[in-house]
Formats: C-alpha cells, structure tokens, sequence
C-alpha cells in the first residue's frame, strides 16, 4: 500500500474510530430521515453534547446531511455503509465461531 493510500485510510478510520460515529452512520443507515431526539434514542445511550459533536464531523466529513426532515445519510455515507455491509457478515461469522470455541472449550 502506498503512503497517499495509507494517509487516506488513517483519516477515514480517525473519523469512523471516534465514539459513537459508527453507531450514528448505522442508525441512518435505513435512508429514512431522522430527528436529532430520534437519532438519540436510536444510537443509545449518547448524550446530547456527543450527539452533536459526531454529527457535525460526519457532515464536515459528508456522510450525513441535514434538511427539513432531518438528518440523512448522504450518497457518500451510503457508499461508505455498503462497503461495511461486508464487515458484518464477516462479524456475524466470526462471532459464531468464538462462542462455538466456548462451547467446545
């Protein structure tokens, strides 16, 4: 991997490694637009101070928008979850294989 690619990838994780900013991207994930409270109550346990503060890096950054109706996961924040689509599968099978690890344990 060259240094521009591996710039690129620090920055990227940098801004997803920060609390909860997974969690808000995938809470949008469903394309619907969603309020400030409901966006709230579907990350969970983020206060309102973090909330805000993650939002406004993930539209600084373009992944979430703001309009009339809420907030909203841009063009590119959608890019970025169907690529993380593969990273569930992947952690959906690898958490079936370390409980069937405990199991035979």
């Amino acid at each position: 991997m060259s240094s521009k690619e591996n710039t690129a990838i620090n920055q990227l994780f940098a801004k997803l490694e920060c609390r909860y900013a997974l969690r808000v991207l995938w809470a949008l994930k469903d394309g619907h637009p969603q309020t400030f409270r409901l966006l709230q109550d579907s990350v969970g346990s983020i206060t309102p101070n973090t909330l805000n503060t993650r939002l406004k890096e993930l539209r600084a950054a373009g992944f979430v928008d703001h309009g009339s109706d809420g907030y909203t996961i841009t063009p590119s924040g959608a890019d970025l979850l169907k690529r993380l689509n593969d990273v569930q599968a992947f952690a959906t099978r690898w958490v079936a294989s370390q409980a069937k690890k405990v199991e035979a344990g």
